[in-house]
């Protein structure tokens, strides 16, 4: 099985690390190791989480996810980790998610969680039984607006982009 996908441009960006509560992170990944808050995240409200992502020196980065009040979008990974979280999955941003989609179909993958409804951002996932018991996250980012970014306080209190006005727990 080929495993270049043809044409289109792959970097990876991130790693994301979800536990019930982004406060139970913020020790490690914000005072051990040196993240800073990147700016903006917030929550989305259809799948039912909240994300923001931290920076460190070398540009690397790592998003920090949690569960929305009542959502069930973590449940089966928090099984596996007994209730503990973390790493959920690896971000790549491609140049083209409509051709990356027809690469991998056309190589035989089965691809979970196709989203192309957000110009902002367009996704899908390889499945982990695809990638070695990796979750894999592929997206083209599309133009974003302009403005000032929600801080790590604002995002945690439900005050980031689409966000529901609950604290984070």
């Amino acid at each position: 099985m080929e495993l270049e996908l043809d044409g289109v441009e792959v970097a990876f960006d991130h790693t994301a690390v979800a536990a019930p509560r982004i406060r139970d992170l913020l020790p490690i990944y914000r005072d051990l190791l040196g993240g800073r808050h990147l700016g903006g995240g917030g929550d989305n409200r259809q799948a039912g989480y909240r994300t923001l992502q931290l920076t460190y020196t070398n540009g690397s980065k790592v998003e920090l996810m949690e569960p929305l009040p009542g959502s069930t979008f973590f449940d089966s990974f928090f099984e596996l980790t007994r209730g503990r979280g973390g790493v959920h999955h690896l971000n790549f941003h491609v140049s083209d998610i409509d051709a990356a989609v027809a690469e991998l179909r056309g190589k035989g993958y089965r691809l979970h969680g196709l989203n192309l409804s957000d110009p902002r951002w367009r996704e899908v996932f390889l499945h982990p039984k695809e990638a070695h018991g990796v979750l894999i996250q592929l997206a083209q980012v599309g133009p974003r607006p302009d403005g000032p970014r929600a801080t790590l306080e604002e995002v945690l209190a439900g005050e980031g982009r689409n966000g529901n006005g609950i604290p984070s727990p």
